[in-house]
């Protein structure tokens, strides 16, 4: 059977689940996302990703047309038509159909797509054995131009700096905002250990305020294992003892190299493999 997509108030075969082409979405990336997990049927933090849909909506002048509940009904019927267990769901808004221009005065119909279907991002191998990253040429967009908080459509950005990841042979790429300072990687938050402190940039680093990201502090605060916010370059962290991802897709990942230099003794470190057992655990509700 298809999967089935939640699209506008309906439930449509996946084949069937479109948009017009006209829509501002399609032509400008003009519309918001919410990438969300689901462990045991249930799906992780979905208050924390609406509330983030809604203050994306507000921030490009958005107006969603249905209600932070009614949206929240609609993921979790989205998932329960699907019969989905462990998987992810894709939540869309677009501005709607438009004309061939900027004005949104000219836009109508926001559309709302759910799409609830499995997600593999990295083989389980790495998760073992850890990521081999580089530094992208490409770096993060200027926080004034666009806020990083606004998870929005257009991703044009990471897309180019994940080329260079794989043209370098690697899956993920590290991204530096516009003082040279590390941000963020294509798709996930990253995090460093020295001496014992758990380390991340802060959010005017030009960073997305991840989901995963504020969970994994969390844990990391009741493990009694310190948490800085704070600035850091890329000698941070070709010197640290571990470094990981986070991510809604990634979860928890070791990286073990930046740019063909080991991080620590090169493989994943206690601290990193005891906040993914953490959150598995706490996504799982075990």
């Amino acid at each position: 059977m298809s999967l089935q997509v939640y699209l506008n108030g309906q439930f449509v075969d996946k084949e069937q689940a479109t948009v017009s082409v006209y829509d501002h979405g399609l032509l400008y990336g003009d519309g918001i996302f919410e990438g969300i997990r689901v462990y045991n049927g249930r799906v992780f933090m979905l208050a924390e990703h609406v509330e983030r849909l809604y203050e994306s909506a507000l921030a490009i002048r958005l107006q969603i047309p249905i209600s932070p509940d009614e949206m929240t009904a609609a993921v979790e019927e989205t998932v329960a038509r699907n019969g989905l267990k462990q998987g992810y769901v894709r939540l869309v808004v677009t501005r709607g159909a438009g004309t061939l221009g900027l004005d949104i005065r000219r836009t109508s119909n926001p559309q709302i797509i759910i799409i609830a279907d499995t997600i593999t991002l990295y083989p389980e191998e790495l998760y073992e054995n850890g990521l081999e990253i580089i530094t992208a040429s490409t770096i993060r967009n200027h926080p004034v131009a666009l806020s990083p908080r606004i998870k929005s459509l257009n991703y044009l950005n990471n897309i180019l700096a994940k080329i260079e990841a794989t043209d370098a042979g690697c899956l993920e790429a590290l991204m530096l905002n516009h003082r040279g300072e590390v941000a963020e990687c294509t798709g996930d938050n990253i995090f460093i250990v020295k001496r014992g402190v758990l380390k991340t940039p802060t959010t005017d680093a030009g960073i997305l305020e991840g989901v995963t990201r504020n969970v994994v502090m969390e844990l990391a605060r009741k493990a009694n294992v310190p948490v800085v916010e704070c600035t850091l370059d890329r000698h941070d962290i070709y010197t640290a003892d571990e470094c990981f991802l986070t991510g809604t897709a990634a979860e928890v990942i070791p990286v073990v190299k930046l740019d063909g230099r080991p991080i620590g003794d090169g493989q994943p470190g206690p601290v990193t493999r005891d906040l993914r057992e953490r959150f598995q655990t706490f996504a799982n509700g075990d």
